[in-house]
This record gives structure tokens, C-alpha cells and sequence, in this order.
């Protein structure tokens, strides 16, 4: 008896194991999986490490382009003599990132590819266009 609920046990706790563990890798291109909050990942200092449009490398352009979130929810952006602040805030099962609040622009939906405590990799569609980055932390 004792030997059976001792094996009922193992095959309950390695199938939360198995399940836990496929659940906790959220986005697509996420190397590892993280103890941080996504909250915690996001709120980071960003530099572009690479842009792409419709596949086509552009990071020459952007270079000195860099973003920053809070755990609050507080946004801004720098690129140059250009700067804008907005709010962040995660939306579809955390899925994408919903920035509002910048300029002229009512919002604009980031899909996120990766989020790591040292990468952010996220795409948005201006139209037909996919803009493509690749975030390393600042």
C-alpha cells in the first residue's frame, strides 16, 4: 500500500514538473526559463542591438536608439534628438505589450518573441510593414 501511494505521488509531482515547465516558456525564442516576473524583465533600460524590416537589417539607422519601461508602467523612448513618453501595459495573456500615449501615435501593439533578463526581442506591423527588434539591456 505504502509503495503505491509513494508511486502515485512521483507520477503527480512529474507531471506538475512536465506541465510547469511548458508552461513557464511563454514566448518563442526564449533560450531558458526566468525566476523574475515578466513585469520585472520588461522594466529594463533598452538599446537596439538589431532592426529589421520585413527581414531587412536596418540597425545602422537606429544605432543609438533606446527605450525604457517601469514596473509602474511608465514608457519613454530616445533616438537621437527624438524622445517621447507614453505608458506600457501587458495585454493578451501577456502575450504582446501595449504602448500608449506617444505623440500622434494612439498606441501600437509589440509582440513579443523573447523577453529575457538581458534580451527583448519584439516585432509591431505599421500596416503590411514588420519592424523587427532585437533589445539588449543598456
Amino acid at each position: 500500500m505504502k509503495n503505491k501511494q509513494k508511486l502515485a505521488i512521483l507520477i503527480i509531482f512529474a507531471g506538475l514538473m512536465v506541465f510547469g515547465s511548458q508552461s513557464c516558456k511563454k514566448y518563442p525564442d526564449n533560450d531558458h526559463l526566468s525566476l523574475e516576473t515578466r513585469t520585472e524583465r520588461v522594466a529594463n533600460n533598452w538599446k537596439v542591438d538589431s532592426y529589421k524590416i520585413n527581414g531587412v537589417d536596418f540597425t545602422s539607422l537606429v544605432s543609438n536608439y533606446t527605450e525604457t519601461y517601469t514596473k509602474s508602467g511608465d514608457y519613454s523612448f530616445q533616438w537621437g534628438i527624438l524622445s517621447g513618453t507614453g505608458t506600457w501595459t501587458f495585454q493578451n495573456d501577456d502575450a504582446e505589450v501595449r504602448i500608449t500615449g506617444i505623440g500622434a501615435l494612439p498606441s501600437v501593439t509589440l509582440v513579443i518573441l523573447k523577453l529575457e533578463e538581458k534580451e527583448f526581442w519584439y516585432y509591431y506591423m505599421d500596416g503590411n510593414t514588420k519592424k523587427e527588434f532585437h533589445m539588449i539591456q543598456q
